[in-house]
């Protein structure tokens, strides 16, 4: 076997990863590379023939993980791309978003040349369209956790739940090459025990090699306080006793639904006063119509709840926002409110107008409760820059500023340490680190390696032979 990590190699985005078994090629992920957000187009830069993949496995639905699937089939990939029955609905739904943004950056880009040049000149081009989405989509083939798939007569692939996203998988492959079985392990990214809604990852089998995330390498998350612990003191600071609004940037698709779940056992056992909440996002909407739609995938206690109390996504004091004009309403609501709105980075969506009017408003709190990669705003705000560029204007930050990390639905260190330290030492050949930073890479590879691990940071586009 020869293993190729063609993105996410010492960087977070694009997860990328190329396992070929003699002549036959097996794309593991295929995400977009956030930090060719300047130069988008370079994302088409394969490294490779698309029309020479064989076959596709897709961890999970996240957009570093998905959202170059379109392009792949754009040039040329013509097979199937195998996921979890919740990854192929989600996926479905960020690669729809996927091509709003890119039109709506290419119309943005017209519009500022026109104003600067009197019309003529390049526009930003959309990576993809909608009916290269809908090509994507047609060629998902879903299957089931810890259900073995044969891919041909020698590769057998089962998915491993790990937690991080509803269908979220560990990839592992049985592959008979030259008479000899062998097994690898791609962790997609690994969740954390206790997480709303999710169940808890899934020991993996015993494998041979491991491409494993490491986002957290080197990080511990807080200990001590519960997510409702930590969102209680928040609320009852910005809402009850300064009355104003908290904004909470969350990631649409998963992250969101988790937040409102919580936010719906505070509220329903009368452990705050009820405040307003309005979850601005339709792509959030969409999603959790899926999530009602895989219900049986959500963990005991979500069901639980849901066969106590009812829905776990809906409660009194909460607001979908529809459209547009509902939105913009929201500024003209001067009660002490929760707005919950994409995306988590601030780059894009209907969470930039929130910001626009309430980024220098003394009474506003902003909290963040996920991963913001360099150069995006939410970056820009975490890292403390007192005057910010929204939506074309310089904007200086009066607003409070948080960050919690107790709704990372990323494990910690300890936990993807554990997850490669509980297999068979003796079984275990090499651990491939990717999907992080340089740093957290090296305490990983650190902590493995003084344990007696050999564990390879790979370079992007370097081949090993496995």
């Amino acid at each position: 076997m020869k293993l190729t990590i063609h993105g996410a190699a010492q960087q977070v985005t694009g997860s990328m990863h190329l396992l070929q078994v003699g002549q036959y090629k097996i794309l593991i992920d295929c995400g977009l590379d956030y930090e060719k957000e300047k130069h988008l187009l370079a994302n088409e830069d394969f490294n490779f023939n698309p029309a020479e993949i064989d076959v596709v496995i897709l961890t999970h639905a996240h957009i570093d993980h998905s959202g170059n699937l379109p392009t792949l089939v754009r040039m040329g990939y013509n097979g199937q791309i195998l996921c979890t029955a919740p990854t192929a609905d989600l996926t479905e739904v960020l690669l729809y978003d996927s091509v709003s943004i890119f039109m709506s950056k290419q119309e943005k880009s017209r519009k500022h040349r026109r104003g600067r040049h009197h019309g003529g000149g390049n526009t930003a081009q959309p990576l993809y369209l909608a009916k290269h989405v809908m090509d994507t989509v047609d060629r998902f083939v879903t299957i089931g956790f810890n259900k073995p798939f044969r891919i041909t007569g020698d590769i057998e692939l089962t998915f491993i739940p790990v937690g991080h996203l509803l269908g979220a998988a560990a990839a592992v492959l049985k592959v008979k090459e030259n008479g000899e079985d062998r097994t690898i392990a791609f962790t997609g990214d690994i969740g954390r025990k206790g997480y709303p809604v999710l169940n808890d990852p899934e020991t993996l089998p015993d494998v041979d090699y491991i491409v494993s995330e490491s986002t957290y390498g080197g990080r511990m998350h807080t200990k001590g306080k519960s997510v409702e612990e930590t969102l209680i003191e928040v609320i009852e600071k910005a809402c009850i006793k300064e009355s104003g609004r908290l904004i909470i940037p969350a990631f649409s698709i998963g992250r969101t639904q988790s937040l409102v779940f919580t936010l719906n056992k505070i509220f329903s056992s009368g452990k705050l006063p009820k405040v307003a909440v309005f979850v601005d996002s339709p792509m959030a909407n969409r999603s959790t119509t899926i999530y009602r739609k895989h219900h049986n995938l959500v963990n005991e206690e979500a069901q639980q709840f849901y066969k106590d109390q009812g829905d776990e996504f809906e409660f009194e004091n909460l607001t979908y926002i529809e459209n547009l004009t509902e939105s913009k309403q929201i500024s003209n609501y001067f009660e002490p409110c929760i707005i919950i709105s994409s995306a988590g980075m601030l780059e894009g969506g209907r969470i930039q107008d929130h910001l626009y009017n309430n980024i220098q408003n003394y009474y506003c709190t902003i909290l963040f409760i996920g991963y913001c990669a360099k150069g995006t705003l939410g970056h820009r705000l975490l890292r403390g820059d007192p005057i910010v560029r929204i939506k074309d204007r310089e904007l200086s930050v009066y607003a409070t500023i948080k960050q919690t990390d107790v709704l990372s639905a990323h494990g910690d260190h300890e936990d993807l340490v554990n997850n490669i330290k509980q297999l068979d030492k003796q079984k275990l050949k090499k651990v491939f680190l990717v999907h992080g930073e340089g740093t957290s890479m090296q305490l990983m590879a650190d902590d493995l390696s003084a344990d007696g691990y050999e564990v390879v940071i790979p370079e992007n586009g370097i081949s090993y032979d496995i």
